[in-house]
């Protein structure tokens, strides 16, 4: 079996370069984020927005002795444990938290030499440096922890305004000479909490300043800016797709799962390059999923192909989709309405054209549909869903159809296509070649699979957050994106819940057979991780 990292927050900062596969569309979005000006990478998960933060952070971390711009990289997936009385505590947690990365950025590069009264607002009030854990630092944690004692009450006091904040920094970069701090946010905040999105947003243009640059991955579709931050105006909004179509995308993709695989999986792959293909379209440019797939269908053998792929693209990728539906009930209808749509009506007719131009001997296929610009706002409102889990793909605006009509373009997962066919690698590796973004099936203003939708769907409440987390942390670990060595093991030690595993010590994992210290500090940290991205959306 293969042992591949899926996760970026599991690969070592120091490792990260060695990781990286270059290409002029993703060496472009890198020179964005290192950039003054404020950029948005917005992708499905998977797609590797953090790596490429984590990549653009390692670059500047190389040259920051020439550049002078030392680069924060700042992770708020922990925002879905607040539980506190604070009603500002997302605010108030994010204050802290960036402050307490900046401190330890500065003292990773030997810039934390002597008292210093820039740094206090920083600190906290404090003008030393404690790094082993600053004031603002345990406030964080005091946030991060209140799940644990719901509604606790916590001293922000010490927290600084965004004002002073801003002047602390400008003071810090005079002292020690650096040009300016690139702020790089990862899982900016809790996808479906809109508030909390705007608080975040609010802040993001509210930092900006010559002195700080601030860069952030979210999301497709389920973001929200607020009335305050004017997408494309406050940041560079820059979508992170790689496109079967692109002629160097076997290549690249080939090349992120080499840099990972044992001498066994590349012989493999070398031997079974057109099942390895297939595995490589199916996924429509998603590094994670590829990763995962290659890891089921570890021989590369067709047999072994063939049911990975009937087994992903027909039952697990619609189930962590449809989970969802189960976390988020103001969205039930909405999602529970575009898998239907998406699997009964469009890859249906997909199916039906590739087929007809198949026997009318055309090389074309697609895996386009386009949506008229005036059809009713919910049906959007369900495709961007689907955008999230990576299902679908929006590719364009303003795609002229029948009679001259407008609309909004998109392609559904080629993996969610070719699973239906009695030989998904033959037509995996057909239909990926053939595509032709000029065919795609319409769907017109008033639509009849609409009425459906439309009929059920009310006005959606954001619900209480202590509520929500609480009916989360009673949920099984099988909801998790873990191995199945991993949940197996889990269960077998008595961790059966979300709360069990937030609860247990390294010692606990320790019980697990074959598992000792450090691998058990390892596979904590997977299982953290997994349950912060399960939380977060």
């Amino acid at each position: 079996m293969a042992n591949l990292i899926i996760r970026t927050e599991d690969i070592k900062p120091e490792h990260i370069l060695d990781m990286y596969v270059e290409s002029p569309k993703d060496n472009a979005i890198i020179d964005s984020i290192k950039a003054i000006n404020p950029a948005i990478i917005e992708g499905s998960r998977g797609t590797g927005k953090s790596f490429l933060l984590r990549v653009a952070e390692a670059q500047l971390l190389k040259s920051f002795h020439t550049t002078k711009i030392l680069p924060v990289y700042v992770a708020f997936g922990k925002s879905s444990l607040l539980q506190t009385q604070d009603p500002n505590q997302f605010v108030h947690w994010m204050m802290a938290r960036m402050c307490s990365r900046i401190i330890r950025a500065l003292y990773q590069m030997g810039l934390l030499v002597g008292p210093s009264a820039a740094l206090s607002t920083l600190l906290g009030g404090n003008q030393t440096v404690d790094i082993g854990q600053t004031k603002l630092e345990t406030i964080a944690k005091e946030y991060e922890e209140s799940y644990k004692k719901p509604h606790t009450e916590i001293d922000f006091s010490s927290i600084p305004t965004v004002e002073d904040f801003r002047d602390s920094i400008e003071d810090i970069c005079k002292e020690k000479g650096i040009d300016r701090i690139c702020i790089l946010f990862d899982e900016a905040a809790h996808i479906f909490r809109p508030e909390q999105q705007r608080q975040f947003f609010t802040l993001f243009r509210d930092l900006r300043s010559p002195y700080i640059s601030c860069n952030a991955a979210v999301y497709p579709g389920v973001t929200f800016y607020g009335t305050i931050f004017q997408a494309n105006h406050d940041g560079t909004i820059i979508t992170l797709t790689r496109n079967p179509l692109d002629p160097d995308y076997l290549t690249q993709m080939r090349d992120i799962v080499l840099k990972q695989a044992d001498s066994v999986l590349i012989e493999n792959i070398e031997r079974h390059s057109i099942n390895f293909n297939a595995l490589a379209y199916s996924v429509s440019g998603n590094p994670r999923l590829l990763l995962k797939i290659i890891g089921m269908a570890y021989s590369m053998k067709a047999n072994d192909v063939k049911k990975v792929l009937k087994e992903f693209y027909r039952t697990d990728i619609w189930a962590e989709h449809s989970i969802l539906a189960d976390k988020y009930i103001g969205h039930r209808a909405i999602i529970d309405w575009g898998r239907q749509f998406i699997e009964t009506r469009v890859i249906v007719d997909t199916i039906e054209k590739n087929s007809q131009r198949l026997e009318d001997n055309k090389n074309e296929s697609t895996c386009y549909f386009v949506i008229h610009r005036d059809s009713p706002k919910v049906v959007f409102e369900a495709i961007r869903m689907l955008s999230y889990t990576g299902i679908v793909t929006q590719l364009d605006s303003g795609v002229v159809i029948t009679r001259g009509k407008t609309g909004t373009r998109y392609a559904i997962n080629l993996g969610c296509i070719a699973c239906q066919s009695a030989e998904p690698i033959v037509e995996l590796n057909r239909i990926s070649k053939q595509l032709s973004i000029k065919r795609f099936s319409e769907y017109g203003e008033n639509h009849p699979i609409y009425q459906g939708l439309v009929s059920s769907v009310g006005e959606f409440t954001e619900g209480d957050l202590a509520e929500a987390l609480n009916r989360e942390m009673t949920k099984s670990i099988s909801v998790l994106d873990l191995s199945s060595y991993q949940e197996r093991g889990l269960f077998e030690i008595g961790i059966n819940t979300i709360a069990d595993a937030l609860h247990a010590t390294e010692s606990d994992f320790q019980k697990i057979k074959y598992v000792g210290p450090t691998r058990s500090r390892q596979i904590m940290n997977v299982v953290f991780s997994s349950i912060l991205e399960y939380l977060s959306g």
